[in-house]
């Protein structure tokens, strides 16, 4: 498949990321299903149904994402298309409907990823086929190296599409110039969800802190790394970004990370030393974050879909 090439008629990682929120295609119907979790929680899992033999594709969706984010829309019609289940999770809370234990979720959750990973092997066998965006790509490369050899028993191989690799060098990014309208529409839904989950468990987190927050940093320091385990922001950072997991990952891995991402500088992608020989990194000039337009004006959104389909057609055996 030929590498991604941005339309000249888009130029520019602004603009290629921020088109697509305007372009959705329209949605499949979708399947809900509400899965228990071992702690007593749940989550919510969309479907595309398909034969009972036929091969199973999870997507994990990024920060604040859903099966209504264009890139989840895009693969589950690449998979009806061609008669795939498409297996689409929410993280916890990101369903519309509060989760019920303390805890969300975060760009290191890898055992999240682990158990979402063993249900659906259980259920479906294989071939199953794991793809993760910005925040699900990451924890999903995080889980692979973790995992090593073992992972290749539940999944034929991994593809991740604009992770966040090195976390500290996206927060603080995202904290500078223009980037800064993508930290204030995070944390807008952020401190909505975490107000109510105040509500719920008073004395959670500090609700000062959390409502001051004009940072990714200062909200991660103040919410995310406090109610999952993490000393703080920079701890929550260091530990779950997947960039040091690369050379671990022993089982077929695609990588795609625009270098005009503006969520993550190019200075900070990895290079094929930082990753095991079976890890392939894609770094095209374009693409901008999660936007991969492809055509002529008013453009496609098809191009993440079509790559990773063929990548596990044809790239993973």
């Amino acid at each position: 498949m030929s590498p991604y090439r941005a339309p000249a008629w888009l130029p520019g990682g602004h603009a290629q990321t921020l088109w697509p929120l305007l372009r959705k295609p329209h949605p499949l119907p979708l399947r809900r299903e509400r899965w228990e979790t071992p702690d007593d929680d749940f989550i919510d899992v969309d479907f595309v149904d398909a034969a009972d033999t036929a091969p199973t594709l999870i997507l994990f969706h990024g920060l604040e994402g859903s099966s209504r984010s264009h890139y989840a829309i895009s693969t589950a019609l690449a998979c009806h298309a061609i008669g795939w289940r498409c297996v689409l999770p929410h993280f916890r809370g990101c369903s519309g409907e509060l989760n019920r234990q303390p805890r969300a979720y975060h760009s290191g959750d890898s055992a999240e990823i682990d158990w979402i990973l063993r249900r659906v092997q259980a259920r479906y066998g294989s071939p199953v086929h794991a793809a993760g965006v910005s925040l699900g790509g990451n924890a999903l490369l995080k889980w692979a190296g973790e995992q090593g050899a073992a992972a290749a028993e539940l999944v034929s191989g991994v593809a991740a599409f604009c992770p966040p690799l090195d976390l500290a060098a996206c927060g603080h990014h995202l904290a500078q110039g223009f980037n800064r309208i993508y930290t204030a529409h995070f944390l807008s839904t952020l401190k909505r969800v975490s107000a109510e989950r105040l509500r719920r468990f008073p004395g959670l987190f500090d609700e000062t802190r959390m409502r001051r927050a004009r940072t990714l940093w200062e909200f991660d320091d103040a919410v995310t790394g406090p109610i999952h385990g993490f000393a703080g922001a920079d701890d929550y950072w260091r530990r779950s970004s997947a960039k040091a997991y690369l050379q671990s990952i022993a089982l077929p891995a695609l990588v795609v990370n625009p270098r005009n991402d503006p969520f993550l500088p190019a200075t900070h992608l990895p290079t094929p030393a930082d990753a095991a020989p079976g890890v392939r990194l894609e770094q095209p000039a374009g693409g901008g974050h999660v936007g991969f337009v492809g055509g002529a004006f008013p453009g496609r959104l098809d191009w993440l879909a079509q790559r990773l389909l063929h990548f596990f057609l044809f790239e993973t055996s």
